[in-house]
């Protein structure tokens, strides 16, 4: 995108050197207090349908596949309102109440119908916020701190994930399963108040008419942006559930350990999966703004790469404990490194007319993707082997890695001419 474009972004007019803004810090607290508030149900869903409801674990799935297909889709649908800077603030504010109010309400359902209704619509409206959310994060910033911002961002999201699931755990002995659900509402609140003192410190709007709501897919798919969302695509088909990880490590060590121990490793592999994508998040952002111009793109490279790495790592068999903690850990570090590049790169090179549209469909990808990778390389798995699964998997990533080079490479004039 030309220079000119960038010079009137809404941070455009926020110091360079500053990136910490109170604005980047409330949108940070936001997504820590609401994951924090959203992974308590989540954690505890299995055993409130299963135990507390009496419901087949067939309904788990049923459950989490519907929901996971109305956040794919609304991701999509909340592009638009992102789009408006003004819409933007009111669809995030919406979102994270929604979320929360509706999340633990599931501590009160006494039906499979009920939790099903119940976890759609909070998943919904987790899904819709995220594109706005997204862009007022750049709206807070300078384009220069982009990197840094997102990684920070993302970072308090993981940091999230990893506390929510430990929260469960201590409110369950506290009050039991349905009261744990229902205490989720109050980190989902204070998600709420975050995000309203975010926007309270974002740049003051400018009086303009309101835009029109439309799906401007094709503005996003031209240019540099269009060039790297393929990039971005093929990673994506090849970026499976972290459950099918999970699943790998339980089946290699089951044989030596039995299937409890093997299942609680397995686990605790996983949280160093967690643990290690938040403490690479922000260090890639800042690596990503160091770099300068095409910083995400490179930064984003780097990732899919270590993925490749970490998924041939998952293709070996074996039942030592230490060579399944390598791939884990670089899956990790991979994940913090992508998931920072991506959002940095939609934010530098989409205008703000489009920012929303932009990262709608950035998610959207994301969503599908992921459905799409998990269920052929399960199909593989089942068929073939898990060894052929994670070797397709390095496939797309080794397709990923060139496309996304050869994006940044037409992005450069200079290396272009080289």
């Amino acid at each position: 995108m030309p220079t000119e474009d960038r010079d009137i972004r809404q941070g455009a007019d926020l110091p360079i050197n500053t990136w910490f803004t109170p604005g980047v810090r409330g949108i940070g607290s936001a997504s820590f207090l609401s994951d924090l508030g959203h992974e308590i149900p989540t954690s505890l869903l299995p055993s409130l349908l299963t135990v507390t409801l009496g419901a087949p674990a067939a309904a788990l799935g049923l459950v989490e596949g519907i929901a996971d297909a109305l956040s794919g889709a609304a991701k999509f649908a909340g592009g638009p309102l992102g789009d408006d800077p003004s819409r933007r603030r009111t669809t995030a504010v919406a979102g994270y109440t929604i979320t929360a109010v509706l999340s633990a309400a599931i501590g009160g359902a006494t039906s499979v119908a009920q939790v099903a209704t119940l976890r759609a619509g909070a998943w919904a409206a987790r899904g819709i916020r995220g594109p706005s959310r997204n862009a007022l994060l750049a709206d807070v910033v300078h384009p220069s701190a982009y990197g840094r911002a997102f990684g920070f961002e993302r970072a308090m999201d993981n940091a999230g994930a990893v506390g929510g699931p430990l929260l469960a755990l201590l409110l369950v002995a506290w009050v039991g399963t349905r009261w744990a659900i229902t205490l989720s509402v109050i980190p989902g609140l204070l998600a709420v108040v975050a995000i309203l003192y975010a926007i309270r410190k974002a740049p003051k709007l400018a009086d303009r008419p309101r835009r029109k709501l439309r799906f401007q897919v094709r503005p996003v798919l031209k240019g540099r942006l269009g060039r790297l969302m393929v990039g971005v695509t093929f990673f994506e088909v090849g970026n499976v559930a972290a459950t099918l990880l999970i699943l790998r490590a339980t089946e290699q060590l089951t044989a030596d350990l039995g299937l409890d121990r093997a299942t609680m490793l397995a686990l605790l592999l996983y949280a160093g999966y967690n643990l290690t994508a938040t403490l690479a998040s922000f260090p890639a952002g800042r690596l990503s703004d160091r770099l300068g111009k095409g910083g995400p793109q490179r930064v984003l490279l780097m990732g899919v790469a270590m993925f490749a790495f970490a998924y041939l790592g998952f293709a070996t068999n074996t039942t030592n404990i230490w060579f399944l903690l390598a791939p884990f850990l670089l899956a990790g570090i991979a994940i913090g490194f992508v998931e920072t590049a991506e959002h940095a790169a939609v934010a530098a090179e989409a205008p703000d007319e489009i920012r929303g549209s932009a990262f709608g469909l950035l998610a959207a990808i994301q969503s599908f993707g992921n459905l799409v990778a998990s269920a052929i390389a399960g199909l593989i798995w089942t068929l073939v082997s898990p060894t052929a699964a994670f070797c397709y998997l390095v496939a797309w990533m080794i397709a990923a890695a060139v496309a996304i080079a050869l994006a940044h490479r037409l992005s450069n004039p200079a290396l272009h001419g080289a």
